[in-house]
């Protein structure tokens, strides 16, 4: 399926700190007034009182991968391998395509959605003590962003933030939510297995990297909540980034918010709520010496109705080496290496600074 767009309309407030400043639901939501308070109450801020922005609506490359999930009885082999080819293109031409058939039940999916609304639905206070709610790992729980200097900066969303091996530990507690957080983290791994492995081959690498590196115990999920923001279009829900892993698989609801970077502009993803959306992370950008794109991405906010999604990281080991062939445009580096540097630059710049880091001066 081509991508099609149409235009949609952002419309920014000029009663810009007045809806800020009105009440959230306190019991659940984070405090983002309370503790942007400051941000939010200076005006020199206040840089948006422009009346639209237009942003065109598209469909990623839509990909029907029962051609490469089926048995090699069912599925002629030039259809598989049209199917490998367009997975190819996608992440060379956009870093970012959906995937249909993918394996993934749509009971499990609906499953993990009521899961996830009930978690983020207990009060706030509950949900910060992670460490005694859900055996989550303390830490996993967080909102806001706490480097913020300016409103720009700000993501206004929570999460949990749970590496594979927790999820594990947790699902030992036998509740709900941790069976299906189990179930649909080794279902989406061995979806990232088999596509990393085709876009290996595309590139006439060795696919067993991966299989070496990316272990369950390295990786890990990310249920994300955005609730609804006075002002939408004055403050992200997830700022503008990009991936710091190999490869991101995305479900999120009807809502809609997602947005990334086409041809030097934002566009916004339309909803399939069916579909899985895949992208490129980072390091795969490096490895692959840039064929494939880890292109930047962002989430806005709704001002009436809040958006959930949940994200699978597929994530090296620290000690793992990203380097290619040369020419390589990139000096080899460790992950635990790119980690550092991306916290290092988050600190003393307020944003993530990413690949450029690591490029060769030729």
């Amino acid at each position: 399926m081509h991508p099609s767009f149409k235009k949609v309309q952002m419309l920014e407030s000029d009663n810009f700190i007045t809806e800020l400043n009105q009440p959230l639901n306190m019991a659940t939501d984070p405090p983002f007034h309370q503790a942007y308070k400051s941000l939010i109450e200076d005006t020199s801020n206040n840089i948006f009182g422009k009346k639209l922005v237009l942003v065109e609506e598209c469909e990623l490359p839509l990909i029907d991968l029962s051609r490469i999930l089926h048995n090699d009885n069912v599925v002629d082999e030039s259809e598989r391998e049209e199917c490998k080819e367009e997975i190819a293109r996608a992440s060379q031409q956009w870093g970012f395509f959906q995937v249909t058939n993918h394996g993934i039940s749509k009971d499990l999916l609906e499953k993990m959605r009521e899961e996830q609304v009930k978690v983020f639905k207990q009060p706030f206070d509950k949900k910060s003590k992670e460490d005694k709610f859900m055996n989550f790992p303390a830490g996993s729980y967080r909102w806001g962003t706490p480097t913020a200097t300016c409103l720009n900066q700000l993501s206004w969303s929570e999460a949990f933030h749970i590496p594979m091996a927790d999820i594990s530990a947790s699902a030992a507690a036998f509740t709900t939510l941790s069976s299906t957080l189990e179930q649909f983290a080794t279902t989406v791994a061995g979806l990232a297995r088999k596509l990393t492995a085709i876009l290996a081959e595309k590139l006439g690498r060795e696919s067993t990297f991966f299989q070496e590196n990316c272990l369950p115990s390295t990786c890990y999920l990310r249920m994300n909540r955005y609730p609804p923001c006075p002002v939408p279009s004055a403050i992200h829900g997830l700022m503008p980034h990009t991936d710091s892993d190999f490869l991101t698989i995305l479900h999120q609801d009807e809502v809609g918010g997602l947005q990334l970077v086409k041809d030097g502009k934002w566009i916004a993803v339309k909803p399939n709520p069916e579909a899985l959306i895949v992208n490129i992370g980072d390091l795969f950008q490096a490895w692959s010496n840039d064929v494939y794109k880890s292109v930047e991405h962002r989430v806005v906010t709704n001002p009436s109705t809040e958006r959930f999604s949940i994200a699978y990281f597929f994530c090296p080991s620290y000690d793992t080496v990203i380097q290619n062939s040369e020419p390589s445009n990139y000096r080899k580096f460790s992950f635990r290496e790119f980690r550092l540097q991306v916290q290092e630059d988050v600190q003393k710049y307020g944003h993530k600074v990413g690949l450029p880091r690591f490029l060769i001066s030729h």
